[in-house]
């Protein structure tokens, strides 16, 4: 119903930037908030950030407010996350998900009903 579309992960070092999309096709207007989420290898997939497509609102995982922006395109159904100051800590696979109208778990992965493939975004010390 809903397809996404990961792209811009890398492998730089620490202090380098990296810009994320995630091109969203399909069903988009069911749903109302677009997330990104990591997992690093041994560990649970963490929050990152999240977006409204009406609005514009942004969440943000404390571990990254200040560095990491997210952002999007309506008009290109295409969401954002302009990674600054990365840090190794940054390291793990990138998730971009999409929640249907309704989720009250934006900040958790069982609130979104789609999923990328994930992206490898390693940071070098």
């Amino acid at each position: 119903q809903v397809q996404l579309v990961e792209s811009g992960g890398g492998l730089v070092q620490a202090g380098d930037s990296l810009r994320l999309s995630c091109a969203a096709s399909g069903r988009t207007f069911s749903t109302d908030i677009m997330g990104w989420f990591r997992q690093a290898p041994g560990k649970e997939r963490e929050f990152v950030a999240c977006i409204t497509w009406s609005g514009g609102y942004t969440y943000y995982a404390d571990s990254v407010k200040g560095r990491f922006t997210i952002s999007r395109d309506n008009a290109k159904n295409t969401v954002y996350l302009q990674m600054n100051s990365l840090k190794p800590a940054d390291t793990a696979v990138y998730y971009c998900a999409a929640a249907k109208y309704g989720s009250s778990s934006y900040r958790r992965p069982n609130g979104y009903d789609y999923w990328g493939q994930g992206t490898q975004v390693t940071v070098s010390s």
